[in-house]
């Protein structure tokens, strides 16, 4: 069980992923949001940039990831926690096991694409030789509404 501190904090630094995954919305850019934190620390975001760069790969999660084994000069990171909006794809996934994420910390569900619980649970598979600590729904609701608005508007603008 998690105790009160660890909570708010979760919810401190969802707050600041949900700020980078509107922007991302703005720039029109689906909106996902990431961070990556050790020690309670700041150390990387990054938001979904795939339309922008036209590149498949640069999702949230991979963007923080690449800067945050920048930032630390390794791309192990250990004692790290990823914070993100959406339940994390296969991609992705496989990228924070890789790069040993200690911590997976998302906000909404993600049912058609999700590779923690959702659509696949592939941190739960028995080949990885890393395991990554799930907390799951933090500002769940918030999370959900800035997807799923941006897709109704999306479709009323089409």
């Amino acid at each position: 069980m998690e105790d009160s501190s660890s909570a708010t904090l979760d919810k401190y630094w969802m707050e600041y992923a949900l700020s980078l995954a509107v922007a991302a919305g703005r720039a029109g850019e689906v909106p996902v949001g990431a961070l990556i934190t050790k020690n309670d620390r700041l150390i990387a975001e990054g938001a979904n940039q795939s339309i922008t760069t036209v590149d498949p790969t640069a999702h949230a999660e991979i963007i923080a990831l690449r800067a945050a084994a920048k930032a630390l000069g390794n791309y192990r990171l250990p004692g790290c926690t990823l914070y993100v909006t959406i339940e994390p794809c296969s991609m992705c996934v496989g990228a924070l096991v890789h790069a040993r994420i200690e911590r997976l910390v998302y906000g909404a569900p993600e049912p058609r694409t999700g590779a923690v619980c959702s659509a696949i649970e592939l941190l739960g598979a028995s080949f990885y030789n890393h395991r990554v600590a799930v907390t799951s729904g933090v500002m769940q609701q918030a999370c959900s509404t800035v997807i799923q608005s941006f897709f109704r508007n999306k479709r009323l603008k089409s």
